[in-house]
């Protein structure tokens, strides 16, 4: 914990979601919470920061001894060097996601804070998503039990539409040498988290990936994954930039019956004799359960980053325990690594994966890359519009 009353906080990247999460910070919505310093390479995104000390390295910045913790929301590559070296310097690092671009860089993360000067130091990831009533409340059900075991996982997650305005608002993005990915690496590092929060990981996927299909890029904007898991469950998991209006609908078979979590809302078709006890029982060839429909109530309100913005707080200064500790995140960059190379390899990857092999396969991409990047630079845009509730 730090011994200041507040704690002081430096963000490396103002372009984008840093420079959201700079507004919200400087106009007091996080109590104890006090922005005095930015860097960007950039230095006209420095320029709305004229109170802020501001600097273009993020050495010079970890160095500086103006801040207690750094705020990670760079290009994603950049979140594994200046997270190895603000975990070096001894400051506590939240880092937007994901983690970084693949496993092998996430475990030079982990490493490196396990190594950490002060066993105080706290490493937090963005992870918003896991603040929202709806998600807590699926998670508290399925690990209670209250399900029964899980069959089969159907997501659907394809209302991250984005326009070719947007991949051209920056040359890293879906970009192999700047941004690592597409969807998977940059939209859906919520959902994938969730995934593995709520379900545990698989142990085999095999991934369907469409690189540039619906956009101008080199990467991916359409994937349709199989997952299995251990227990024999099985899952799918789909998601595009391409689609519009998209749907956002997970939906759970299980002993007891089906749940759905659409539009921050669950349901359940609860089984009143679990589905293979009854199978099992009844001397009826076409009956089936008895069911009840069940609308779960979860009430509370999520303030989204800014939750995970308080709790980071929180935990530095009082020990509160995090929310989503980083060390956790290496998950969904496992998950998403593996549907894209299971389609770039053309064949059913088992996991963990060999870190190895993923490194390999993704400085291949880079160094295979023929793509040239147009970039279009545009006003100011309302970073609102990139997630809604339930979603991110």
């Amino acid at each position: 914990m730090t011994t200041h009353a507040h704690l002081r906080l430096g963000i490396v990247g103002v372009g984008g979601m840093g420079g959201a999460h700079a507004d919200n910070i400087i106009a007091k919505r996080i109590p104890r919470l006090d922005l005095v310093a930015v860097c960007d390479t950039d230095p006209d995104q420095l320029s709305r920061f004229s109170t802020l000390r501001t600097f273009t390295d993020s050495r010079e910045l970890i160095r500086s001894g103006v801040v207690d913790a750094i705020l990670i929301a760079t290009p994603h590559y950049d979140h594994t060097t200046i997270g190895v070296d603000a975990l070096g310097q001894g400051l506590h690092v939240l880092t937007e996601k994901p983690l970084s671009v693949h496993k092998a860089d996430c475990e030079k993360l982990i490493a490196a804070y396990q190594k950490r000067p002060k066993k105080s130091q706290l490493f937090a990831a963005m992870f918003q998503t896991r603040t929202e009533p709806a998600w807590i409340k699926l998670r508290q059900l399925i690990k209670s039990g209250e399900f029964g075991e899980i069959r089969r996982i159907n997501w659907i997650v394809t209302d991250w539409y984005r326009t070719e305005a947007y991949y051209a608002s920056g040359g890293w993005r879906a970009t192999w040498r700047g941004e690592g990915g597409g969807v998977l690496i940059n939209q859906c590092p919520h959902n994938l988290d969730l995934m593995q929060w709520l379900f545990g990981m698989p142990v085999k996927v095999r991934g369907f990936c469409g690189l540039g299909k619906w956009h101008a890029i080199e990467t991916e904007d359409a994937v349709t994954s199989y997952l299995e898991y251990a227990n024999g469950a099985t899952g799918v998991f789909i998601t595009s930039t391409g689609e519009a209006p998209g749907t956002n609908r997970l939906e759970i078979a299980a002993e007891k019956g089906r749940v759905l979590l659409e539009n921050g809302k669950i349901s359940w078709i609860r089984n009143v004799v679990g589905m293979s006890e009854f199978s099992r029982t009844t001397k009826e060839r076409f009956d089936r359960p008895e069911t009840w429909n069940v609308e779960i109530p979860a009430p509370g309100i999520s303030n989204h980053h800014n939750a995970i913005l308080h709790n980071f707080t929180d935990a530095v200064l009082d020990g509160k325990p995090l929310i989503a500790e980083a060390v956790e995140g290496i998950n969904s960059v496992e998950l998403g690594n593996a549907m894209l190379l299971s389609s770039v390899l053309d064949r059913t990857l088992e996991l963990p994966l060999d870190s190895a092999m993923v490194e390999r396969e993704f400085k291949k991409l880079i160094k295979n890359s023929t793509y040239e990047k147009k970039v279009v630079k545009h006003g100011a845009t309302d970073l609102g519009k990139s997630f809604s509730t339930g979603k991110s």
